[in-house]
């Protein structure tokens, strides 16, 4: 009589269950899961290793908060001294030797003419605090409401700073033209769109029949991120900082993403020279922990206690993670690296165009790179391109193509931009100039099979 061999029952890779599970049970908001299918278990640097075994060069870097990359030993050692201290974890806004010593080194870093005159409140974990903390200090300090915002902005996910982000709609908010090259609102580009920027934003405040009331603050990012990588002019955040002083404006810097090396200055407004009223942080000063603060002049330090307040404000942690990071940035001149890598990583991007007609613009500053891709079908070459025709449309179909066959690579990168059409790169100011290639490397074949395979387009609409 046979024996009939039972069938053997094939278990899926623990990953997959992981994921899957993950899908079950987890909110339908979630974003990262979902176009980046991995279950990290172990990282290092620009690497991270995932539980199927692969390895990946991570360009999202926590959305640019592990400005040292994934445990870097400056911040695990500063982590375990705390631990292995006995110090209290959590204090709410007491003073502590590490609040302190993060306190010194975060002031050591700001612009001079800013720390000699700047008061310090720690808010709750996350930039959005912070952002709603500078709204309520400016609002306080001045007596007014309204505020100024750009169009592309994006400052967080609570209820006041999605008023000032670029997808919401409120009364209290005056959204104002924000100057690029690519694609100009004004159809200009260069110095001439940033000037009638400026200009319209002159007139606009200055026209007394215009219904505007001289606003409680103006909020900007030195360069956008999720808008699509746009660094502001210097010529132009100069002429806001002019507008804004002349009219007794606080000028709100959001530095959440730019700050700490990530543009090639310690902060990105420094590129223009200018100081700001406030500058709220986030990210990368919590050293890859939650950790967020506002900066401001002293002279706007009238709310009265409470007034802004967040449990989790004293993470201690954070704070030592923080402070050991902004001392590593600081002392090894990893701005000055960021400046000379982007730099050369722009170059080699802005080389693929010709080869690649599905890149429409490749643009940053510093470690903080978008290459905007669009329908190859309807971009001129860049032979035929007028610097005054209108771009073609952006193609989110493609960027997000490109985002899968970088995946397949091992490679990490993050999209955005108005449409979703802007391939985003954040790496660690750690990379070193053989990453680098690798990345650009893994990029450009990463984009070559995404423009060979079939991808539906769903461009429509105007182009903003």
């Amino acid at each position: 009589m046979a024996v009939i061999e039972p069938v053997p029952v094939v278990q899926p890779p623990p990953h997959e269950g992981i994921l899957r599970r993950q899908a079950l049970r987890e909110s339908a908001a979630r974003t990262y899961a979902r176009s980046l299918p991995i279950v990290p278990v172990r990282a290092r640097g620009l690497t991270i290793e995932g539980a199927d075994g692969r390895r990946y060069l991570d360009c999202l870097s926590g959305a640019g908060t592990l400005a040292l990359g994934h445990n870097h030993p400056v911040v695990l050692e500063a982590i375990r001294k705390v631990l292995d201290s006995g110090a209290p974890l959590h204090v709410l806004d007491l003073a502590t030797p590490v609040k302190d010593a993060f306190t010194t080194e975060l002031f050591a870093t700001l612009p001079r003419e800013f720390a000699d005159n700047a008061r310090i409140q720690f808010c709750g974990p996350a930039g959005t605090d912070a952002v709603e903390a500078a709204f309520t200090l400016v609002r306080t300090a001045t007596g007014r409401t309204g505020l100024l915002t750009f169009t592309g902005a994006y400052h967080g996910m609570t209820t006041g700073a999605l008023e000032a982000s670029g997808g919401a709609r409120d009364v209290r908010v005056t959204r104002l033209p924000f100057p690029q090259d690519y694609r100009c609102p004004f159809g200009t580009g260069g110095e001439q769109g940033a000037a009638l920027a400026a200009r319209w934003t002159k007139h606009l405040l200055d026209d007394r029949k215009g219904g505007l009331p001289t606003p409680a603050g103006m909020i900007v990012e030195p360069v956008q991120g999720e808008g699509g990588v746009l660094p502001a002019p210097d010529s132009w955040l100069r002429d806001m900082r002019r507008i804004t002083a002349d009219r007794s404006i606080p000028l709100i810097a959001d530095e959440v993403q730019t700050g700490v090396g990530r543009t090639g200055a310690f902060w990105a407004v420094e590129h223009s020279g200018i100081v700001p009223d406030v500058m709220v942080l986030s990210k990368a000063i919590g050293g890859s922990l939650p950790l967020a603060v506002i900066v401001y002049r002293a002279e706007l330090d009238l709310w009265q206690p409470g007034a802004h307040a967040g449990t989790f404000r004293g993470n201690q942690l954070a704070m030592a993670a923080g402070a050991a990071t902004l001392a590593y940035v600081r002392e090894n001149r990893l701005a000055d690296r960021a400046a000379v890598l982007g730099e050369r990583m722009l170059a080699r991007l802005r080389e693929l165009r010709t080869h690649h007609p599905g890149i429409g613009d490749v643009r940053g500053r510093g470690l903080m790179i978008g290459v905007e891709l669009v329908d190859p079908e309807r971009a001129p070459l860049p032979a035929e391109a007028d610097d005054h025709a209108p771009a073609p449309p952006p193609d989110p179909a493609l960027a997000r193509a490109v985002q899968q066959e970088c995946l397949r690579r091992g490679l990490i990168v993050e999209l955005g931009g108005r449409h979703g059409a802007v391939v985003r790169l954040l790496p660690p100011l750690t990379l070193t100039d053989e990453q680098a290639s690798a990345v650009v490397d893994r990029l450009a074949d990463a984009l070559a099979a995404a423009e060979r395979s079939p991808h539906r387009r769903t461009t429509t609409g105007p182009i903003s």
